[in-house]
C-alpha cells in the first residue's frame, strides 16, 4: 500500500488521533447539541488533518501554506468551541486540559510547517 506525504507528517498524525478523541469525547454531550456544538466540534477537528492532508498535496509553497493557515485557523476554532462546552459544563475541567494540550502541540507544529513553506519560495 502507498503511503501518502501527508500521512508521514507528525502534525497530521496527531491530528487524526485528536480528531479520533474529538469523536469520543462528543459523545456525551446533550442530545439537543447534536446540530449544533457537537457537530461543530467535530467538522471544526476534522478540518485539521483535511486541510493539512490536501495542503501537502498542492504544486507551490504559497498553496501549501495557504491550507497550513486555514489548518491553524480551524484548530483555534476547535479551541473556542472547547471552551464552549467547557463553559457549558458538558465537558470538565480535566477533559478541557486533556484535549487543550495536544491541540496546541498540533497549532505549534502547524506553524512550523507554515514558516517552512516561506523558506521553500514558490
Amino acid at each position: 500500500m502507498y503511503i501518502y506525504p501527508f500521512e508521514k507528517l507528525e502534525v497530521w498524525q496527531l491530528s487524526r488521533k485528536f480528531r479520533k478523541d474529538i469523536y469520543k469525547l462528543v459523545n456525551q454531550f446533550p442530545r439537543e447539541e447534536l446540530f449544533g456544538l457537537t457537530s461543530q466540534l467535530k467538522r471544526s477537528a476534522s478540518s485539521i488533518g483535511d486541510n493539512i492532508s490536501e495542503g501537502s498535496a498542492r504544486l507551490t509553497a504559497k498553496d501549501r501554506a495557504h491550507f497550513f493557515v486555514i489548518a491553524y485557523s480551524s484548530a483555534i476554532e476547535t479551541v473556542n468551541h472547547l471552551i464552549g462546552a467547557y463553559d457549558l459544563s458538558y465537558i470538565t475541567e480535566n477533559e478541557y486540559l486533556l484535549m487543550r494540550t495536544p491541540l496546541e502541540e498540533i497549532t505549534n507544529k502547524i506553524n512550523a510547517l507554515h514558516k517552512a513553506q516561506f523558506k521553500k519560495g514558490s
